[in-house]
């Protein structure tokens, strides 16, 4: 129940008794991490006397935090049943993925929405990941974000500022990125759509 009850501070209530006894089957250590800009969560096999280990940052709404836990969790079963056989996203872990998201479509965990981007994901997984931009856009949609915005949602020119306190003017985009100028040193730099930037000046 202690498991339970930590683990519906980051994620849907009905999720985690499902989660809970995850962790416990698979006699995984399994950890809430600080916020980490460059993954969502983390998997690490067993490997000597160390069991399974899975890490998702604390930092993420109760959606994305599951639907994270899930993906690491896919990729702990495909562990078991295929070892560095295969790829770390292939076809096993899809299916796997799949197949470990069915209790909580089940249960009607995710708002209607949302729901609808996870299937889709799961029909058509192109993508590498669960991160893949359309399920991630329709993730973020549920954070609570203040005085922030997504870069995709600022008009063309506009100047935004990212953590580090830089400026970037916004420009086109090219495929699947938006190319901006640094206004600090004049380099170019390509953002993702779904960079979260603070909006200093409208530019001209």
């Amino acid at each position: 129940m202690e498991k339970e009850k930590i683990l519906s501070q980051y994620m849907p209530v009905a999720a985690a008794p499902i989660i809970a006894k995850w962790i416990d089957y698979f006699q995984c250590e399994f950890k809430i991490s600080k916020g980490r800009a460059t993954k969502l969560g983390d998997y690490r096999h067993p490997f000597k006397e160390a069991g399974h280990k899975i890490s998702v940052n604390n930092n993420l709404n109760a959606y994305a935090f599951l639907v994270t836990t899930v993906h690491e969790f896919a990729h702990l079963l495909t562990w078991n049943d295929y070892k560095n056989k295969v790829k770390p996203h292939g076809n096993e872990w899809k299916h796997n993925f799949k197949r470990m998201m069915v209790p909580f479509l089940e249960q009607s965990i995710f708002p209607e929405d949302l729901k609808k981007a996870i299937v889709s994901y799961l029909n058509n997984p192109s993508a590498a990941s669960c991160t893949d931009l359309k399920l991630s856009r329709a993730l973020k949609r549920y954070d609570v974000l203040a005085d922030v915005s997504r870069l995709e949602e600022l008009p063309l020119h506009a100047v935004f500022r990212i953590k580090d306190g830089r400026q970037f003017k916004k420009g086109e985009k090219l495929r699947k990125r938006y190319r901006c100028v640094c206004l600090d040193n004049g380099n170019v730099y390509l953002f993702n759509p779904l960079a979260e930037v603070t909006l200093a000046a409208t530019g001209t």
